[in-house]
């Protein structure tokens, strides 16, 4: 599977592609212990973080205690929930500020409502709030899990690959196969250029700097400060 992006999963309703974890915590928690990704756990992670004074002082300063893994877990959720990437230029253009999207941009929104994409992409979000079944009409990509959490589409343009199995490597392509497999609609070039054109309208900032892809980054800056 791909990874879903860490920027605004607070905003979501439930976590992972599943949707199987309700809490940032109890997500953090389970990636701890999952022996396919760090196979530790919470417990032992705050013993290794004890062993270091720094952290030590840290966590004292912010929690009154050293490192133990009730704290641990929060101190990670709670800097995940700081991962909101506000203004977008869609966002502004909600707000009042007509000038902050093109012309073929609003093409593209009027078209997003218009193909039906938004009965699932919507919310503060734009999606990560409701679970979908993926290839309604038309099949595509690794068929489980068959229900999956519906993604965000909050910063899409700089988070290829696409979909639960990364099988869609561009944003168009992702966006021609969901047009069939999920509305029965083939989309025409024109329509596919327009809707990307709109989600790139999506794209926000962290800390004052646009969210970018990470094959455009430098090594050192390519996860959040």
């Amino acid at each position: 599977m791909t990874t879903p992006t860490v920027f605004n999963a607070a905003l979501s309703f439930h976590l992972n592609w599943e949707g199987n974890v309700r809490s940032l915590e109890r997500e953090a928690e389970q990636t701890l212990g999952n022996p396919e990704t760090m196979a530790s756990s919470a417990a032992e992670a705050a013993v290794k973080l004890r062993a270091d004074p720094k952290m030590v002082r840290l966590f004292r300063d912010a929690y009154g205690k050293g490192p133990d893994a009730a704290t641990l877990l929060d101190a990670i959720a709670t800097y995940e929930r700081s991962l909101l990437t506000p203004g977008s230029r869609f966002d502004r253009w909600l707000a009042g500020d007509s000038g902050a999207i093109t012309a073929k941009e609003l093409a593209g929104y009027q078209l997003f409502k218009s193909l039906g994409c938004i009965a699932c992409h919507q919310g503060a979000n734009v999606g990560g709030n409701l679970f979908q079944r993926h290839g309604i009409f038309h099949p595509f990509g690794s068929r489980l899990p068959e229900l999956v959490r519906v993604p965000s589409l909050r910063n899409v343009v700089a988070t290829p690959p696409y979909f639960h199995d990364g099988s869609a490597p561009t944003l168009e392509a992702a966006v021609k196969i969901m047009g069939f497999a999920q509305l029965d609609r083939v989309l025409t070039d024109e329509q596919v250029s327009a809707l990307v054109a709109f989600l790139g309208t999506l794209t926000g900032s962290y800390r004052g700097q646009e969210i970018r892809p990470a094959s455009a980054l430098a090594p050192a800056a390519m996860a959040p400060p």
